[in-house]
């Protein structure tokens, strides 16, 4: 999506996508026909609009929070804002409506018309975000996963939707794939949630393991916990796998945003794996010729 100096909330707008250069995966990378980059900075625009007023990350000052109708000091409430936001959206998706007061939001206007996307997926992300509020540790795979069907899958799928290439078998694969990077980024940001007082890997697990949230507050990992993150980085494998044949129902420029997807995920468990499963001692994250590597790989065998 475009903006111009005079557009209200433009400064909000530029700041939230440049974030798109910072992310683990392109978001909407050149080589895309033009109107599916436009689709995709639209949704990825309002995904990063979504994650921040959760998170607590928006601009200070409380200039969002002015564009949805809130007073600024909303701007420090992630439940209001995030009730604000489901409200703009439901003015994408209601005839006659008004139009939406974020920028972010309004700019899905556009990409909803060419493609026909629900309101669904992005629904969902706002609840994701809701869940972060009330919930900051996981009783089992069960429940982390049930979270990862409204935090992860609606990327996914609403990329399938942007490209016209959704069917039940691809949605399954796309679910798959988007799961496992979730949980390869929950593995990746031990340390970092944990100074959010979050933790997302599963209480049964780290019980199996051994492993209790002291040890997650030390400066590296200690056997038991490496132990956990090697377990955990299996299961995320395994779910990758098995997305990616996703790769090879689609051909051209789909394929390749796709393998990219894929072959980062493999990349960032080989950066675990190379860092011996210590993801308290930095972030394990692969190196650029690493990424293109497993994307090229991917690419090829489409798988």
């Amino acid at each position: 999506m475009t903006t111009t100096a005079a557009d209200p909330g433009h400064q909000q707008v530029s700041a939230t996508l440049a974030k798109a250069a910072r992310e683990n995966f392109p978001v909407a990378p050149r080589f895309l026909p033009a109107a599916w980059r436009e689709d995709l900075m639209a949704v990825y625009g309002y995904a990063r609009l979504v994650d921040d007023a959760g998170d607590g990350d928006l601009a200070p000052g409380g200039a969002d929070a002015v564009l949805l109708g809130l007073d600024a000091g909303d701007g420090e409430s992630p439940t209001a804002l995030l009730d604000a936001l489901q409200a703009d959206l439901e003015r994408v998706f209601t005839p006659g409506a008004e139009a939406p007061r974020h920028p972010l939001v309004r700019g899905l206007l556009p990409t909803v018309r060419r493609t026909g996307l629900t309101a669904q997926p992005f629904l969902d992300l706002i609840e994701a975000n809701r869940v972060d509020q009330r919930v900051s540790r996981y009783a089992d795979r069960e429940q982390l996963l049930a979270y990862c069907e409204l935090s992860a899958n609606p990327v996914g799928r609403l990329v399938l939707g942007v490209t016209g290439t959704t069917t039940p078998e691809r949605v399954r694969r796309s679910d798959a794939i988007c799961t496992a990077l979730q949980l390869i980024e929950h593995l990746q940001d031990v340390a970092e949630d944990l100074a959010r007082d979050r933790i997302y890997l599963p209480a049964t697990e780290m019980r199996r393991f051994h492993v209790t949230e002291r040890d997650l507050a030390a400066p590296t990992a200690g056997a038991a916990l490496r132990a956990l993150v090697a377990s955990e980085a299996d299961r995320a494998r395994r779910l990758l796998d098995d997305g990616a044949p996703l790769v090879g129902s689609v051909q051209g420029r789909l394929r390749m945003l796709l393998a990219g997807f894929v072959g980062g995920g493999r990349a960032a468990l080989a950066a675990i794996t190379d860092a011996r499963y210590d993801v308290l001692a930095g972030t394990p994250r692969p190196t650029r010729t690493g990424l293109l590597r497993a994307a090229g790989t991917t690419m090829r065998r489409g798988m």
